[in-house]
């Protein structure tokens, strides 16, 4: 509150109070168009614009306030504006050359990142403040930065690993892992009251509490199958957002304030959702183990055989159907084959074919991933319909076309005694006709069967996805030639 009152008594500190709080409105704004596809480019560049907005008038401060000391600090001055540029052009160039299907790492990255910035933030005021100014206030607040944005740090580094496939990350496993879980708990809250309760040894305490952080930010994600990690994103996006909003706090910044609590709740709104499209309690799903502990889970419902098919009779199906609808997974993103499915849908829709895509919340490997996916590919954003939706249409399907999802798409869902009991799945299977694109015959992430590829109305298209779509494609063009 000092620092507050302190800032405001100047004509330059109003200002600054002044364009931060522009700043966060902007925030506000931008992630209230996010709300919709349509708008969602304009709000992600007005958030992006009310940040440069902060960023430039954080720069005049620093300005200012140097030329008023002689420039004492102008080598430290140096080294934070030449990481600023590297920062922006590792940021832009990541973002120009990353695949669509490395987008859930490079996302989990930007959160490793934006956690060791807060936590880093938070460190510097605590270390670098008199003993004398660090209230009770600015300890919790610095020391709840730390400790949450080392969690991010460790825990989005080993999401990061996960993600990109990485073998030995794969087939990590952590012996006892509760033990391993509560134990770093325990001793990083400890250090946090610690240096609350004995400030004057805050090197110690500080360093402690963001040592065990790291510790168990890595024991927390590494039991956590990839089945989950679209929640395990949206909840350590949330732990960066806290962060940030507490080392905010700690300096009395309302930018940083505004900011860190908008990523927060989004993140924490968006886990709790995604966890309900799992029908999972979001504590079972930090608890870990779905995508590797499920994997001798119950195949009763299974019988017959896959039936399969050929690329020029599902050409025939999709030309003389009146409705089809794409469902899109994980398999469609790892194939980049984004393009050919909206070409296909583009010619479909133009021979007069219905056509839609179904969105389950938890399809891929970020949350939205197959709306981020197919808006690349230009599909119309009304023709992306979700789950609640788009299960009503399914029984007035002529073909519903399986590009590449797995256990969303599992009736197994519907019965008790599996892994994936009680998930809300996509009602592929009440479609007239069902095709599958499947790379091979293995299990999904939840370690079973999926017992829509054994029905009587199931046929199975074996192989890329992308080859899969190109050879149906000119199938149809010959078709309709």
């Amino acid at each position: 509150m000092e620092s507050l009152q302190s800032m405001l008594a100047t004509p330059l500190g109003v200002i600054e109070w002044l364009v931060y709080l522009l700043a966060s409105v902007i925030f506000v704004i931008g992630l209230h168009f996010m709300n919709s596809p349509k708008t969602a480019r304009k709000g992600n560049l007005l958030s992006a614009g009310g940040m440069v907005l902060a960023c430039a008038m954080a720069a005049l401060v620093l300005v200012i306030k140097e030329s008023e000391q002689g420039f004492a600090h102008a080598p430290a001055v140096g080294l934070l504006v030449a990481g600023i540029v590297l920062g922006a052009l590792a940021g832009v160039i990541s973002a120009k050359r990353v695949k669509m299907t490395d987008m859930p790492q490079l996302v989990s990255i930007f959160n490793t990142v934006g956690g060791g910035a807060a936590a880093l933030v938070a460190l510097n005021d605590v270390l670098n403040s008199q003993v004398d100014a660090l209230t009770i206030v600015v300890l919790i607040t610095a020391g709840l930065g730390m400790l949450i944005g080392s969690v991010t740090f460790s825990g989005s580094l080993v999401a990061a690993g996960k993600l990109q496939g990485l073998r030995w990350m794969r087939n990590l496993r952590i012996p006892a892992k509760n033990v391993f879980n509560i134990g770093f708990a325990l001793l990083m809250f400890a250090s946090l009251v610690m240096l609350c309760v004995n400030p004057e040894q805050r090197v110690l305490w500080s360093l402690l509490t963001c040592v065990f952080a790291l510790c168990y930010g890595l024991v927390f994600v590494i039991p956590i199958g990839g089945a989950d990690m679209p929640v395990v994103i949206s909840v350590l996006n949330a732990c960066t957002g806290t962060a940030v909003a507490m080392s905010g706090l700690a300096i009395m910044n309302i930018a940083l304030i505004v900011a860190g609590a908008l990523v927060g709740s989004a993140g924490v709104t968006l886990s709790i959702a995604m966890s309900k499209a799992m029908n999972r309690p979001l504590l079972s799903v930090l608890a870990g183990g779905f995508g590797s502990d499920a994997a001798g889970a119950d195949d009763a419902g299974v019988s017959g055989t896959m039936k399969e098919t050929t690329p020029d009779d599902v050409a025939v199906q999709l030309v003389y159907a009146q409705k089809v609808v794409f469902v899109p997974g994980f398999g469609l993103a790892q194939a980049q084959a984004q393009r050919e499915l909206a070409d296909l849908g583009m010619m479909l829709q133009e021979h007069g074919v219905e056509v839609s895509y179904a969105i389950h919340p938890v399809a891929g490997r970020m949350p939205g991933h197959m709306n981020v996916l197919l808006a690349e590919a230009n599909v119309p954003y009304e023709q992306l319909v979700d789950l609640d939706d788009i299960n009503s249409q399914f029984p007035q399907t002529s073909v519903a076309l399986v590009v590449g999802a797995n256990d969303v798409t599992n009736p197994a869902a519907r019965r008790p005694g599996t892994a994936v009991s009680g998930m809300p799945i996509l009602d592929v299977d009440k479609a007239q006709h069902v095709v599958v694109m499947k790379r091979g015959r293995g299990k999904g992430y939840a370690g079973i069967e999926n017992e829509l590829y054994f029905q009587d109305n199931t046929q199975m298209l074996f192989g890329d996805a992308k080859d899969g779509l190109q050879a149906v494609i000119a199938a149809v063009k010959e078709l309709l030639a």
